[in-house]
Order: structure tokens, then sequence, then C-alpha cells
């Protein structure tokens, strides 16, 4: 801030947010013993699945606009404001091994860059240009989606971003705990999941942080079930990109055959590491090309292949 006008006007703001303000249950808490202050965090943590549970209609809209744009091959950004969060980058990095989706469909955009996951860079969430010049490096467009989080949402690198992407053409996000009425920045979609103080005063990594990550989880989870990505509630589009994950697919295919371990490895070589591909051999008796044209055919999803099958 240049002025001290433009200074108090922050502090004002603020001061209104609900994350900053004290929590009432946890004034004591400097002087509780451990299994106590156990309690208190976990009392408190209770209570953001509730706020969560009365925002599911929207999230389920976003879902299916997520769902969307990855038919359309747009990608799904999302833009973090608190580097120690890292909710954006961890979803960025656990899609690709856990639904075979390609790196660039997912991204994590953070106030100061990658080095701000480690060391803060000062100053960088407080510009609105930086946000909105890391849309403009990215090329955003549509059918892409920017999401940004904010817990107080006021947070100007998500800002920026957000009106960047907005005079693009595309639809915006932002997901939030204060409550709508504090928010004055127009979205398409505003998740707000007000988790009232936090039980340290302004610690929003905690209750605030904890809200976020369900409703990301929610949203990439569904999003990628829509896209056959799950068989019944297992992930079934695996990228083999480690011996934890080679493993997990061989036991998928024995759970739900009856093949056995060197069969299962088998299968996964010959479909070339395509676990939908060799669940589909394993359970339909096909061939390679066969449940590779299979699944072609049903946009990707294991049980509509099935169902194929046994109409015939």
């Amino acid at each position: 801030m240049n002025s001290t006008e433009e200074k108090k006007k922050l502090f004002k703001k603020l001061e209104s947010l609900a994350t900053e303000k004290r929590n009432s249950s946890t004034l004591e808490i400097d002087l509780a013993s451990a299994g106590e202050i156990a309690r208190l965090i976990n009392a408190e943590d209770q209570k953001v699945a509730l706020q969560v549970e009365k925002k599911v209609d929207v999230i389920a809209e976003v879902i299916e606009l997520v769902s969307d744009a990855f038919q359309m091959g747009g990608a799904y950004f999302i833009l973090v404001q608190e580097p120690a969060e890292g909710l954006g980058y961890l979803t960025r990095q656990k899609c690709p091994p856990t639904f075979g989706t390609p790196p660039e469909q997912v991204e994590g955009f953070i106030a100061g860059g990658e080095a701000a996951m480690f060391v803060a860079q000062e100053g960088a969430e407080d510009s609105e240009e930086i946000g909105a010049e890391a849309v403009e490096e990215a090329k955003v467009a549509p059918p892409d989606i920017v999401c940004g989080l904010a817990a107080s949402g006021r947070t100007p690198y998500v800002h920026g971003a957000i009106k960047e992407a907005a005079k693009r053409g595309c639809k915006t996000i932002l997901v939030t705990t204060v409550p709508a009425e504090q928010i004055d920045l127009d979205v398409d979609y505003l998740i707000d999941v007000p988790v009232g103080p936090e039980v340290i005063m302004g610690s929003t990594r905690m209750k605030s942080g904890t809200a976020q990550k369900m409703v990301l989880n929610m949203i990439t989870t569904g999003a990628m079930i829509r896209q056959g990505k799950i068989y019944e509630n297992v992930m079934v589009d695996l990228m083999l990109s480690n011996k934890k994950l080679e493993e997990r697919a061989k036991r998928i295919l024995m759970i739900f055959s009856e093949v056995d371990y060197e069969k299962a490895e088998s299968l996964l070589d010959e479909a070339n590491g395509h676990v939908k591909t060799a669940l589909l051999m394993a359970l339909g008796g096909l061939n390679l090309e066969e449940a590779k044209k299979l699944l072609k055919k049903n946009g990707g999803f294991v049980r509509k292949a099935l169902l194929g099958i046994n109409e015939k």
C-alpha cells in the first residue's frame, strides 16, 4: 500500500472478515493441556463439513462444468492464495498418476511462483497485475476454467487472475471461507463456505484450508468420475509411474476378475499399462483391439462397456 489511507482501508476490511475474528470457544487454548487442545481443534473441524454440505448444489454444477471442459479439451486452472497450503499444487500433482490425466489438464498457480511453496515471496499476493500476468502467460482461453482460492475472498493476486480470465471469456470460480456478502468480485460460480473464526485467529491453514481442500476434492474427483476414470468406486485409470501404482493396478485386476498375480501382470503388459483396457480384457474375454475399441465406443466408461458386452 502506498498511503496511510489505503492501509487504514485494508485494516478495516480485515477487521470485518469472519476469518480474522476471535473464536469464543478457544479463548483459553493457551492454557489448555495437549488433550484439550486436540479436542478443541477437532470440535471446530467438525463444523467444516456441515458448512460444505450447504454448498453441494453449486459444487455439483461446478463438477459438470469442469467435466464438460475436460471433454472439450480444456484445462482446469487453480489459483492459490496461501503458499503454505499449496492446495492447487497438490491437486495438480495428484491428478496425473491417480486419474491418468495429462499434466496440463489441471494446473496450479501460486502467488510468487513455485518458489513460494518453500520461501515466502513478499508482496506477490498483493498484486492484481501479477495474477493477471499469470493467466496471460498461460494463454488461458475457453473452454479453460479458472478457479481462485482465497480464504478471505479478497486476495489481489486471485482477483487479478479471475478478472483476466473473465476478459478472455473463461468461466470463473471462487472458493472462499467468508460469507458471500463479503465478496466484491464477480464470478460465474461462488462457493462460499463460511467456517467462522479459526481456532487461532487468522490461521486460515486450519478450518479454511480444510474447507477449501474438501471442495477441491469434490470438484476434481467428481469431474474425473464423470469422465469414466472410476469403475464402481475404484480408480481404474492409473498412470503406472511408480512401483506402488503398478502393484495397485495388478490388485485391481485381481479384485474384479478371477485372474491371478501372474495373469494380471501379463494383461497389463499386453495393454501397455492401461488398466481399463486390461480390465476389459479380463472381464470380457476380449483381445487388446476389441477392448480398446469397446472402451472408446463407450467414452472410457468400463461399466458401460461391460453392459454392451452383456447385451450382445
